[in-house]
């Protein structure tokens, strides 16, 4: 036998061998694809929320981590994907507003979140490092936001203190867009 009909077999063979486990990883079973690693996002209908559209309407889904915006015309929509709390108790779920909106925000933890963890600084001027990113929209529940974040890593996990967060390019984005007023779910 020669290199090349050798090589030939092997390659054959390991092939062979490897099909089964690249169907299954596919999600390949009886004849049917299961599609895998494909987005969660789902369409949602403002109508379903709300009356009318308002100023500007925002859906916040907790489940598939993300958030619906629409102009008061209907004809601008945009989805973006968000970071949600980090457990249900923590997790505010009805209907409430944009109430105040700020450009380097500043962040004063609650004294629940300093309870949780006592590391946490009693104030955090705006900057790098400021766990609200450079934007942020306030809603009218105390201590609830809308707002970015430097850490990319929290993006579409469950990892925030009761906060929506967005990537700081998403939030300066929606930020520019969102007039005090819009009125806001989440579900």
């Amino acid at each position: 036998m020669n290199d090349r009909t050798r090589r030939t077999l092997l390659l054959g063979a390991a092939a062979t061998l490897a099909a089964p486990m690249v169907a299954r990883a596919q999600g390949f079973r009886s004849g049917e694809i299961t599609r895998r690693n494909i987005s969660s996002f789902e369409m949602v209908d403002w109508r379903d929320h709300f009356d009318s559209l308002g100023r500007a309407t925002i859906l916040v889904d907790i489940t598939s981590r993300a958030l619906h915006y629409w102009d008061a015309t209907g004809t601008d929509y945009r989805l973006y994907p968000t970071s949600v709390p980090m457990t249900e108790e923590l997790t505010r779920r009805g209907y409430t507003e944009i109430v105040r909106k700020k450009v380097g925000p500043t962040w004063t933890p609650t004294a629940a979140m300093r309870e949780r963890d006592p590391s946490l600084p009693e104030f955090m001027p705006a900057g790098p490092g400021n766990p609200l990113g450079t934007h942020a929209m306030y809603l009218s529940w105390p201590a609830y936001l809308i707002h970015g974040t430097h850490d990319t890593r929290k993006i579409g996990r469950q990892s925030s203190s009761g906060c929506i967060g967005l990537y700081n390019e998403k939030i300066a984005e929606l930020y520019e867009i969102c007039p005090i007023g819009t009125q806001v779910r989440l579900f």
